[in-house]
């Protein structure tokens, strides 16, 4: 009896409250199997597991009074006693809960279009440590040193052969191939300004000046600046590699500074300028001790690097009156742009470019997980390899202690709790001339982000034209 009351009651435009409601009726005698089902879309009737008819909307989930309980790894689910209530006229479900309400495939892709990655996830960074194996935190540094050896053996047996070859079609592809093993070297260096080369930080700073120095990067002053950028990634005014630009920033600098940042293919030259000035809307450089970017007991570290550097570059102009420019503009000089490029283009493909922009937060709505969850994985083919996955960015960013070697593995361990907060990356050929698109895109669109707000998105300026 009441069961088709309510059959009745809801062709006649009476429904249940959203979420559960249970009723229990003595008509049934007790008996819940003889209540006929009873539907609406994907509103159901039928029995909890209390034994009380249930009215579910499957689009808001199981609702008022029940708390699912999401854990990555377990089959339980926390359940509360329902308590029966009379059933009340309320209006129907929205047409946009009908639609989430349809069938699963339909669901399914309605939720994907209308996810919010800005959304606070479900989940926490605890959460996704504890799914990563444990072997994946374990650093082996006769693994790490080998990469290097392995690295550097190539760097001088490609200088090498086009110096011994020394012909005009070998030249160009020399200066590909190098700088691609310079960005390789940068890679390492950066895995020892993490820690994640070895846990013995004397063999880090070695390593890390050896290999920083040579492609004239100031190591410690890379590593504190570097640290700041993990430390605040996806805050508007406190990250510090590429972050966005506000608005006020934006309108007060002239065109050419425009160009240089957000035309291609100046803006993928940046790196040298953005070590000596940093960003614009900030000061600094990474070279003096008494940079906004360093506290007083770094000032140390600082000097020692940027000797390092000087030392490099002093050797550098010796070679020069040894073997001459040219030779060092075909040897040196050419790789040394090309790994610039790589590295802005990498970079800057971390953290822009993707098909849905992503949020960048100010405030309170800034956290350290949602920023690390604005990252972007990339596919960059062959070149995975040859410059150590740093494509694997999302874990990186959430644990940037794991050696490179095992950001794959940790990858795939996270991203079931992730779900759509991770971005999967587009797959890659050989070479990936795929990321071309997004990168250029993303210069004629991503300009600068609102003064305001504590959730922002990238802003176009239709009276720019890269």
């Amino acid at each position: 009896m009441a069961a088709s009351m309510l059959s009745r009651n809801l062709l006649q435009g009476v429904d249940l409250a959203p979420t559960v409601v249970a009723v229990a009726s003595p008509a049934l005698n007790g008996d819940l199997r003889a209540a006929p089902p009873v539907s609406y879309g994907a509103w159901r009737l039928g029995r909890n597991r209390c034994g009380a008819l249930s009215f579910v909307s499957p689009a808001q989930g199981l609702g008022f009074g029940l708390e699912r309980m999401r854990r990555s790894g377990s089959k339980k689910r926390g359940v509360v006693t329902m308590v029966a209530v009379p059933v009340r006229p309320v209006n129907l479900p929205t047409e946009r809960e009908k639609r989430e309400a349809g069938n699963l495939g339909e669901e399914e892709s309605e939720e994907e279009r209308e996810f919010d990655p800005s959304a606070l996830p479900p989940f926490t960074l605890a959460e996704i440590r504890a799914a990563i194996p444990k072997h994946c935190w374990e650093k082996n540094p006769w693994k790490s040193m080998s990469f290097v050896a392995r690295d550097v053996a190539i760097v001088f047996g490609l200088a090498a052969g086009a110096a011994y070859l020394n012909t005009w079609f070998v030249w160009p592809l020399y200066w590909l191939a190098q700088g691609t093993m310079f960005w390789a070297l940068f890679v390492l260096g950066h895995d020892c300004g993490h820690g994640s080369f070895s846990n013995n930080k004397k063999l880090n700073s070695l390593v890390g000046h050896l290999t920083h120095s040579s492609i004239l990067v100031p190591y410690h002053g890379w590593r504190i600046s570097h640290r700041t950028h993990h430390q605040n990634h996806g805050h508007v005014e406190n990250d510090e590699s590429w972050h966005p630009i506000s608005e006020t920033i934006y309108k007060d600098m002239d065109f050419w500074a425009k160009k240089g940042r957000l035309s291609f293919p100046w803006a993928m030259l940046a790196y040298p300028f953005y070590l000596w000035s940093r960003s614009p809307g900030k000061r600094g450089s990474h070279f003096h001790p008494e940079s906004d970017l360093f506290v007083p007991n770094e000032a140390k570290d600082v000097m020692t690097s940027t000797a390092c550097w000087t030392a490099m570059l002093a050797t550098l102009v010796a070679l020069t009156f040894v073997v001459g420019p040219m030779w060092m503009l075909k040897l040196y000089v050419m790789p040394y742009l090309v790994n610039v490029v790589w590295l802005d283009v990498v970079t800057y493909l971390h953290h822009h470019g993707y098909d849905k922009k992503v949020p960048w937060y100010r405030g309170t709505e800034w956290n350290y997980m949602r920023g690390g969850l604005s990252t972007i994985d990339r596919d960059y083919g062959w070149f995975n390899n040859i410059h150590h996955d740093i494509g694997t960015h999302v874990v990186h960013h959430l644990f940037p202690q794991i050696p490179h070697y095992n950001l794959i593995e940790a990858t795939e361990a996270i991203r079931p709790i992730l779900g759509q907060y991770y971005r999967d990356p587009r797959k890659s050929g050989p070479i990936p001339t795929h990321l071309i698109e997004p990168l250029l895109t993303s210069l004629k669109q991503d300009h600068y982000v609102p003064d305001s707000g504590d959730i922002v998105f990238y802003q176009t300026d239709p009276q720019f034209s890269p």
